[in-house]
C-alpha cells in the first residue's frame, strides 16, 4: 500500500451555472464599408446562410480566414493553400495568391455562429471559424464522469453534482488548504477526490505503472476556462515504514475534461521502484 499526501489550495474557482439552450441558426450581417457604426435607430439587415460549407476553403476544407485569395477565374483559396500549391490554382492552373477576394473576406467576418456548446448553455457568438478556438476554453465544454463504467458527460458544474449524488463517498472529500492523506493500493490506477460540498470540484489522482517506476499525476476535471476550478497543489510521498521523502507541486493544477490512462509526458511525480520498496 502506498501513501500519497496532497495539500491543495484554491486559486480562484468560479463554477458557471448552465442556462437554457440557445439557437443554432447562423446569421450573416452585411455592410457596405469596412467599418460602419450602427446606431440604435438604424436597422441592421440580416439573412440566413443554410450551407456553412460555402465558407470553407475548397482546397483544404477548413474555415476560411482573412486573407482569402482568388485567381482571374474567380476560384478562391486560403493563404495556406496558396503557399502549398505554389500559387497555382488547382481548378484552372492560373496564378493565385496575389489578388485578395475582399467580398468573401467581408462575408466570412460578417457571419456569426454560436459556440458549439450553445446547447449546454453558452450564449457566445463568433465570426465563422473562430468559435473552434473558443470551444477549447469554453466554460460549458463537456466533462466526463471519472467513475468506472459511467459515460455521463455534461458541463463541469453539473458533473460535480452528478458525481456527489451517484458516486461520492464521505471519505473521498478534500478541503482546500488542508493536508489530505490518500492511500493507494499498488493495483489502483485512479483515485477521485471531491471538494467538501455537493457542487465541489473533482480532482483525479492517478498512478501509472512502468518498468522503471511509478508516475503520479493530479488533475482537476474541468475545462481550461479562466476562473473555473483553479487549484494549486503539493504532492508528497514517503515509503511505508522506511525513511525517505519526495515531493512535487504545481501552482496551477492541470485541468482535464476526461480521465486518460496513457502514461503522462509532463506534470507528474516519478517514484522509482527502489524507492517504492523502501530502499534508498
Amino acid at each position: 500500500m502506498t501513501s500519497f499526501q496532497t495539500d491543495m489550495s484554491k486559486n480562484a474557482e468560479q463554477v458557471i451555472s448552465g442556462g437554457s439552450s440557445s439557437s443554432h441558426s447562423v446569421v450573416g450581417e452585411g455592410t457596405e464599408d469596412d467599418e460602419v457604426t450602427v446606431t440604435e435607430e438604424e436597422e441592421v439587415r440580416s439573412g440566413t446562410l443554410l450551407e456553412l460549407d460555402l465558407l470553407d476553403c475548397p482546397v483544404c476544407c477548413h474555415a476560411l480566414t482573412t486573407p482569402i485569395f482568388q485567381c482571374d477565374n474567380g476560384h478562391i483559396a486560403c493563404s495556406s493553400c496558396c503557399v502549398n500549391l505554389r500559387k497555382k490554382c488547382p481548378s484552372c492552373t492560373l496564378p493565385i495568391g496575389v489578388y485578395r477576394c475582399r467580398i468573401m473576406e467581408r462575408v466570412v467576418e460578417a457571419v456569426m455562429v454560436p459556440c458549439p456548446n450553445a446547447k449546454h448553455g453558452c450564449t457566445d457568438k463568433f465570426s465563422y471559424g473562430k468559435e473552434l478556438v473558443h470551444e477549447k476554453e469554453c466554460s460549458f465544454a463537456l466533462c466526463y464522469c471519472p467513475a468506472p463504467s459511467c459515460n455521463y458527460a455534461v458541463p463541469c458544474n453539473d458533473l460535480y453534482l452528478h458525481y456527489y449524488d451517484k458516486h461520492g463517498r464521505s471519505w473521498d472529500r478534500f478541503t482546500c488548504g488542508d493536508i489530505n492523506v490518500v492511500w493507494l493500493e499498488m493495483s489502483d490506477e485512479l483515485f477521485v477526490l471531491q471538494e467538501r460540498s455537493r457542487d465541489g470540484a473533482l480532482v483525479a489522482l492517478q498512478r501509472f505503472e512502468e518498468e522503471t517506476g511509478v508516475y503520479v499525476t493530479v488533475n482537476c476535471i474541468a475545462p481550461c476556462a479562466p476562473g473555473v476550478s483553479e487549484f494549486s497543489f503539493e504532492l508528497s510521498y514517503s515509503p511505508y515504514g522506511a525513511p525517505g521523502f519526495m515531493s512535487f507541486g504545481l501552482y496551477k493544477m492541470s485541468r482535464i475534461q476526461k480521465v486518460s490512462f496513457e502514461t503522462p509526458d509532463k506534470d507528474f511525480m516519478f517514484v522509482p521502484h527502489y524507492f517504492l520498496d523502501g530502499r534508498l
